[in-house]
C-alpha cells in the first residue's frame, strides 16, 4: 500500500442506471461507517443523475460519474451527453480508475455488479488488487430468478472476479428470507466468501417524522411509493382508481411519484389526485424514511431499499411487485409475504380497482412486520460496519500482495 495518511478511507461504487435503490443503499451503508467510526471517510462513485439531491453526512462525499440508463430494449445510451454508448463507457471506466489511483482507498466496496456496468471496474478491481486493497461485492438478498442470473453471469464472465478478485461478499439480508445465489452453480470457494448481514436498518430523526415534507396529510394515511417512479406507473394507476371507485377506503393516501417517472403520466396522476379529497400526490422527496415512519401504512412496488425501510418502521405493508425485466421484487414479495412480514397484491394484468380497493381496507388490520419476528433480521448497519472494521484496522505491512490478474482474465464477456 502507498505512503498517505492514516485516517481510513473507503471507496464504494454503483453503476446506478435506473432509479433510486442502488445509491440509497450505498449512501446507506457509508453513513453507517462514519457514524460508528471517527477515523473513516467514504467516498461514493455514482452515475445517478440526481445524487446531489441527497444530504450526505460529514465525512462522506461524492463522485459524479456520466450516467447511461437502460432503454425499454434492454440496450444503454448516455443520459445526456453526446456520445455513443461506448465511448461513455470509457470515460466512465477510466474516471473510475483514475479516483481510486488519486482517493487511494483502504477498501473498496462494489454495489451489485461485480465487474460494474459492462466491465467498467475490472481494470480497477485488478489494480486495487495488485496493491492488497481488500475487495467487498455487495449483494441485495435477490438479484433475479436462477433462470436468469445464472446465464447472465456466465455471458458477463463473472465468476473469474468472484474466486480471485474479490476478498469477501456481503448479503445485505438473511438467508431464511433469501439466498441471491440460489440454483447459480458457484464453486465452494465463493459460497466461503458469503457473509450474511441482515437487513439495513433505516432511521428518521423524531423531528423528521412529523414534518410536512412532499405535503404530507395529518396520520394516519398511508405512503404510496413507486421507489423512483420510473417503471410505477401501474401501481399508482392502480391505487388511484381504487379511490376514485371507493370514496369509503379508511384512510388518506399521500402518493409519492418518483423522480424518474415520465413527465406527461405524472402530471395526468397529480391532476386525478387533485380530484380526489382522500389523496395528496407529490413527485420527489429526498428523506423519504420520515414519511415512512409517519404513515400507517405503505403500499409499494417491494424493491430492496423500500423493504427495508418497512421493516425498519415496522409498518404495515401490501406489495405490488414487478416481475419484469427482473423477478427480484416477485421473489422478495413472496418469500416475505410467506413469512408473514407484508401482504402481497399480484399484478394480473387487469388490475381491477376493487382488488386494489378491498386490499386497502384489510391494510389497517394487517400485523405489522415485528408480529413475525426474526433474529438479526435488522442487523445489516452493524454487521458492514463489524466487517469493514475487520479490514481497515489490518496493518499495511499485514497486507497480502496477490499476483495481478491478467487483463484477459478479467474482461467481460
Amino acid at each position: 500500500m502507498l505512503d498517505r495518511p492514516t485516517a481510513n478511507r473507503v471507496l464504494i461504487y454503483s453503476h446506478d442506471t435506473f432509479g433510486l435503490g442502488h445509491l440509497r443503499r450505498c449512501r446507506a451503508i457509508a453513513h453507517a461507517l462514519v457514524e460508528r467510526r471517527d477515523d473513516v471517510s467514504v467516498l461514493i462513485l455514482s452515475g445517478s443523475p440526481i445524487i446531489g439531491s441527497f444530504d450526505f453526512s460529514p465525512r462522506v462525499d461524492f463522485v459524479r460519474i456520466p450516467g447511461v440508463t437502460k432503454r425499454r430494449d434492454g440496450e444503454y445510451s448516455a443520459l445526456t451527453l453526446d456520445m455513443g454508448v461506448d465511448e461513455v463507457l470509457g470515460l466512465r471506466a477510466a474516471l473510475i480508475r483514475h479516483t481510486a489511483e488519486a482517493f487511494r482507498p483502504d477498501l473498496f466496496i462494489v454495489d451489485k455488479e461485480p465487474l460494474g456496468l459492462r466491465g467498467e471496474v475490472a481494470e480497477t478491481l485488478a489494480f486495487l488488487k495488485a496493491r492488497g486493497v481488500p475487495l467487498v461485492l455487495g449483494l441485495r438478498d435477490v438479484l433475479d430468478e436462477p433462470a436468469l442470473l445464472a446465464p447472465e453471469w456466465q455471458r458477463k464472465n463473472v465468476l473469474p472476479a468472484l474466486k480471485t478478485l474479490y476478498d469477501e461478499l456481503w448479503v445485505y439480508g438473511l438467508p431464511e428470507v433469501c439466498d441471491p445465489l440460489e440454483g447459480v452453480a458457484v464453486p465452494p470457494s465463493v459460497r466461503r466468501k458469503m457473509r450474511y448481514t441482515g437487513y439495513l436498518r433505516r432511521e428518521a430523526p423524531e423531528a423528521e417524522a412529523t414534518s410536512k415534507a412532499g405535503g404530507a396529510p395529518e396520520p394516519p394515511f398511508i405512503l404510496v411509493t413507486p421507489g423512483g417512479g420510473g417503471d410505477g406507473e401501474a401501481l399508482v394507476d392502480w391505487v388511484l382508481r381504487a379511490y376514485e371507485s371507493d370514496p369509503g377506503i379508511p384512510w388518506r393516501a399521500l402518493v409519492v411519484l418518483g423522480p424518474f417517472m415520465h413527465a406527461d403520466r405524472r402530471d395526468a396522476f397529480l391532476a386525478r389526485a387533485a380530484a380526489l379529497p382522500q389523496v395528496t400526490a407529490t413527485v420527489f422527496e429526498s428523506r423519504l424514511e420520515s414519511l415512512m415512519r409517519a404513515s400507517a401504512g405503505v403500499v409499494a412496488m417491494g424493491g430492496y431499499n423500500t423493504f427495508c425501510e418497512i421493516l425498519s418502521f415496522d409498518r404495515p405493508a401490501l406489495i405490488v411487485p414487478r416481475e419484469v425485466p427482473r423477478r427480484e421484487q416477485y421473489i422478495r414479495a413472496a418469500r416475505a409475504a410467506d413469512l408473514g412480514l407484508v401482504a402481497m397484491l399480484v399484478d394480473d394484468g387487469e388490475r381491477r380497482a376493487e382488488d386494489m380497493a378491498a386490499a386497502l381496507h384489510r391494510l389497517p388490520m394487517q400485523p405489522p412486520p415485528s408480529s413475525a419476528p426474526m433474529p438479526g433480521l435488522l442487523d445489516g448497519l452493524d454487521a458492514v460496519a463489524r466487517l469493514a472494521g475487520r479490514h481497515l484496522a489490518r496493518p499495511a505491512a499485514a497486507v497480502r500482495r496477490p499476483r495481478p490478474q491478467p487483463a484477459a482474465e478479467l474482461a467481460y464477456g
